[in-house]
């Protein structure tokens, strides 16, 4: 797909992307530049932040699911102006000038076969705040469409990307994007982050630096065995997953007679195998991977043994922002009106063009 619309020419425009995602790292800020060459799209990271939550706004976000409509609806717009806030602070620190902002907002309810998916974060208080037009809300027309609603940064792979024969993003759920006899396929493949991040947190951490709690337990069979036989990995895609899924799905699984650290490295095993599984299927000569378990060595180590796929881990603001940088050129395309979202990586009945603006 190449873009042809009104942003085919020689000027850049300057976007801001924010991505704020299911595993509560924080809200990561990008400042990108989006120009054409020879009917490519280039794109530079000028500068990058991860602005860290508050206690108070990381339980309220974790608590989310379970708030009554009324304070679901003022977390909405709480988080919007944090969001808001941040952003204007970014731009002052920095000095840039961005043409629009596109944020992906934070998932509470993602439940796409129940035609529902829920991204939270006010586009039009973010677009109050900083006095510049706004975009969010991506996924819901696709998921109105009949798609999954995700994942939506394949299409930025595609353009952005391109040289590598897949794409494998390790947030709070791992996802694969590749070309398939000149065919976009995209699908989430296991939880990731969230799961690793949960057991870390009952250990008192935050997050499992380098995989060293993970390191100290043993995998129990049984656990591994079971699963590895959940029936979502046996399906095609397009597939896509949310918190429901553990909650449903792995929670129930989970032994109280097994330590911490014995589940915690059930589970790295579980994401390796599952993650390997996806990158021997056709097979993948390289993969770039990005996202807060490339920064996890112990995993690193896992998936390397287990692939014969080079395993492709680029600069810092690609692996930490990949996400930001591919909002903020969805936003792009959505500002272009240009499909960014491909019917042929969710199931919608046609590709289609999403993202609620606030002027």
């Amino acid at each position: 797909m190449k873009n042809k619309g009104a942003f085919n020419n020689e000027h850049s425009i300057k976007a801001i992307g924010v991505m704020s995602g299911t595993s509560l790292d924080g809200i990561d800020i990008a400042a990108c530049e989006f120009w054409q060459n020879n009917n490519q799209i280039k794109f530079k990271i000028h500068f990058s932040e991860t602005i860290e939550y508050s206690d108070n706004l990381y339980q309220r976000l974790l608590n989310a699911p379970k708030l009554s409509g009324f304070d679901l609806a003022m977390l909405n717009v709480d988080y919007g102006k944090v969001i808001g806030n941040s952003i204007n602070a970014f731009i002052t620190n920095t000095d840039f000038a961005p043409y629009f902002i596109a944020s992906h907002g934070y998932t509470v309810f993602h439940e796409p076969q129940n035609g529902l998916t829920m991204q939270i974060g006010s586009g039009a208080e973010i677009a109050a705040i900083t006095g510049i037009k706004t975009i969010c809300d991506f996924r819901t027309t696709d998921v109105a469409l009949g798609g999954q609603g995700a994942p939506l940064v394949p299409i930025g792979d595609e353009l952005l990307f391109g040289k590598y024969a897949a794409c494998l993003n390790l947030g709070g759920f791992a996802n694969i994007s590749c070309d398939n006899n000149s065919r976009r396929e995209a699908f989430d493949i296991c939880p990731a982050n969230f799961l690793l991040n949960y057991f870390a947190q009952k250990l008192g951490h935050t997050f499992d630096s380098s995989g060293n709690l993970g390191k100290q337990g043993e995998i129990n069979k049984a656990l591994l065995n079971s699963l590895n036989s959940l029936e979502f990995y046996t399906q095609n895609g397009p597939k896509s997953l949310g918190r429901e899924f553990v909650e449903k799905n792995i929670f129930p699984l989970l032994d109280n007679e097994i330590s911490i650290y014995d589940l915690l490295r059930t589970c790295y095993e579980h994401i390796a195998i599952q993650l390997s599984t996806e990158l021997n299927k056709f097979p993948i000569k390289d993969v770039l991977i990005t996202g807060g378990g490339a920064h996890n060595t112990f995993l690193m180590e896992l998936l390397e043994d287990r692939t014969t796929a080079k395993i492709v881990i680029p600069e810092k603001d690609i692996v930490d922002y990949k996400e930001a940088l591919i909002f903020a050129f969805l936003g792009y395309l959505r500002i272009d009106e240009k499909p960014n979202c491909l019917r042929s990586v969710t199931g919608a009945k046609r590709d289609n063009i999403g993202g609620a603006v606030y002027l």
